[in-house]
């Protein structure tokens, strides 16, 4: 049975990450918060006088360390809110970082409109001007995004509502960490046993059925409870990104969402139908997983069911560091002795604690270490969620050892490709040597499950998404009923027959937080397709491999992310990846079979 939460007080230091690397305390933090003030009125002198390349290199210059403040300042707040949902200090100072945040873009929404209503002819010769050398790849995107600029009023506009705009996934995240409650249940055995937003995957993955059943019932009892209210949250933020692009000109929300990182839409429209057309895997895998559960039924609460009983596949923090290490090492040394840095100073917050925001994540600023948050629980998908997050932190090291602060973030369209390139590399690590069936077949199963959850599950959000935008576009109400009817029909479609669709299964939709950044969760899928291609580059090819794929971390925001992926070996502008990578599915799921078939014969 799963131990019962800490407190956050109860776990050890050594486990906690190291915040005072940012600010000693929070005094300090709020000693930086009042004085950035000063920082954001010193914009408003700009305003009318960019017109040359000096003063708007000045402006550049002055906009980026002003960012680098107010990044850290968020930054902290936010991990600070993480530790614990319920302390209303650290809910204060994110409240009061994003009202910064909101405040400067109101102060300094004049600037782009002023920069792009000047001449074509002298924002060229500005663009060509030496002055603008460190800032000539970002002025360039603003001269591509002119057509959809507004003017400085309605930009100015637009930033006031900021917070505003963003309330739909405030409230739905503090709905789900803070205030949503479920019923405890029974296990197999009788037992009681608590369920909350952080452990309820893990309940999941239980090899208990009876444990599994009940708390999937009670967890969407919990949502069903609160439809409504998701439904409002979430119609409003779609709604909120459709008014914005019909007034920036776009065809859609969802053109206005992928021309930000200069991404055509068929590159959407391709991953969908190239996974579509590798569904018949997908049942396949979902067959497969009735056959060796031994069930009558295929229920959606045994879809993360282990494979094979995971008695014997508990790791220890200790473990998984070192599994970490092992995975990383055919990316040199360079990168595995950065990776045993992290661990001495304290990047990663590893424990579940009562209060604590639930998944993982990786954050941190120009200025802070690339922090890790994770909810380790020792099973072989939390190692691998370490592996995961730490690429997406070396990334982040990468890029702001190679680039200044203001090609310092990688776009999110890329996001998703070191994460992913770490956890191929460790599970292509733990299979190399491992013939016994059981624990191939473990293994197996938790690869299987990376391109289940990362690529088909991805892409059934991708098309919820595309289509609850087109709903709204269309005029359509986008009231709970509809938003039901629309993912169960997905989760039918990519799940195929064997899969029993319980009533709750409806209501998963609510509980996806990515739903609340439009257009996300697609790049979910292509960075896997390029992660496949670049893992097996890097295992196959070695050093010419690492090389390109490290000057492809470096890059940050230096590129257009089609651009940087063409440079690492993957052209996603063609249906290719993504085909490639369904295609190993399909080989590691003959595997499994083979795996299956002599433990069955032995």
């Amino acid at each position: 049975m799963p131990e019962a939460l800490k407190e956050r007080s109860q776990i050890e230091e050594q486990y906690k990450w190291d915040l005072t690397r940012m600010y000693a305390d929070d005094a300090a933090w709020e000693k930086a918060l009042n004085e950035v003030d000063a920082d954001i009125d010193a914009m408003a002198a700009y305003a009318g006088k960019l017109k040359d390349a000096a003063t708007i290199r000045a402006w550049l210059d002055a906009s980026t360390a002003l960012d680098r403040k107010l990044s850290n300042l968020f930054c902290y707040s936010s991990l600070r809110r993480s530790e614990d949902t319920r302390a209303e200090d650290a809910q204060r100072m994110y409240a009061r970082a994003m009202a910064k945040y909101v405040h400067a873009g109101e102060v300094t929404a004049f600037a782009e409109p002023e920069i792009l209503a000047l001449p074509e002819e002298t924002l060229n010769a500005i663009l060509a001007d030496d002055q603008m050398e460190p800032y000539r790849f970002a002025f360039g995107d603003l001269l591509r995004r002119k057509p959809h600029t507004l003017s400085a009023a309605e930009e100015q506009l637009l930033a006031s509502m900021g917070e505003v705009l963003s309330a739909p996934g405030e409230i739905s995240d503090n709905l789900q960490d803070a205030d949503l409650v479920f019923d405890s249940v029974k296990d197999g055995k009788g037992e009681e046993v608590e369920v909350t937003g952080s452990n309820y995957i893990l309940l999941q993955s239980s090899d208990d059925r009876t444990l599994r059943e009940n708390s999937f019932r009670s967890f969407y009892k919990g949502y069903r409870q609160h439809i409504n209210t998701f439904g409002a949250t979430y119609s409003a933020n779609v709604k909120a990104a459709v008014v914005e692009a019909k007034a920036r000109h776009y065809e859609s929300s969802r053109a206005m969402s992928m021309a930000g990182e200069n991404i055509p839409v068929s590159v959407y429209d391709n991953l969908v139908e190239t996974v579509r057309k590798h569904l018949p895997a997908m049942y396949r895998y979902v067959a497969l997983r009735k056959k060796i559960l031994g069930v009558d039924e295929l229920h959606y609460y045994d879809v993360y069911a282990p494979l094979v009983s995971e008695s014997s596949a508990s790791y220890t923090y200790p473990q998984a560091q070192q599994m970490v290490l092992d995975a990383v090492a055919p990316l040199g040394e360079e990168y595995v002795n950065q990776v045993k840095k992290a661990y001495a100073d304290r990047w990663i917050d590893v424990f579940p604690n009562r209060g604590k925001s639930g998944g993982a994540y990786s954050s941190g600023t120009y200025d802070s270490d690339p922090y890790i948050m994770t909810n380790f629980t020792g099973t072989l998908d939390s190692v691998s969620t370490i592996a995961h997050e730490m690429g997406h932190s070396m990334h982040s090291w990468y890029t702001r050892q190679n680039q200044p602060a203001q090609y310092s973030n990688y776009t999110l369209f890329v996001a998703e490709v070191a994460s992913t390139v770490n956890e191929n590399l460790m599970i292509e690590q733990l299979l190399k040597d491992e013939q016994e069936p059981q624990a191939r077949l473990r293994l197996l199963n938790q690869y299987l499950e990376n391109f289940k959850g990362t690529v088909y599950r991805q892409v059934m959000f991708a098309e919820f998404e595309r289509e609850a935008h087109a709903m709204a576009e269309r005029g359509e109400a986008l009231n709970p009923a509809a938003l039901n009817a629309l993912y169960r029909r997905l989760i039918v479609d990519y799940f195929g027959p064997e899969l029993v669709v319980d009533d709750e299964v409806q209501y998963e939709w609510a509980r996806i937080p990515h739903f609340y950044r439009p257009f996300y969760v697609y790049k979910y899928a292509t960075g896997y397709s390029t992660a496949v291609a670049l893992s097996e580059a890097i295992l196959n090819e070695g050093e010419p491999a690492v090389k390109r794929y490290l000057e492809f971390l470096s890059m940050g925001g230096s590129a257009y992310p089609l651009d940087e992926l063409r440079h690492a070996g993957v052209d996603l502008t063609t249906p290719a990846p993504v085909d490639a990578a369904l295609c190993k599915f399909e080989r590691i799921l003959d595997d499994a079979e083979a795996t299956l078939a002599r433990m069955q014969n032995a």
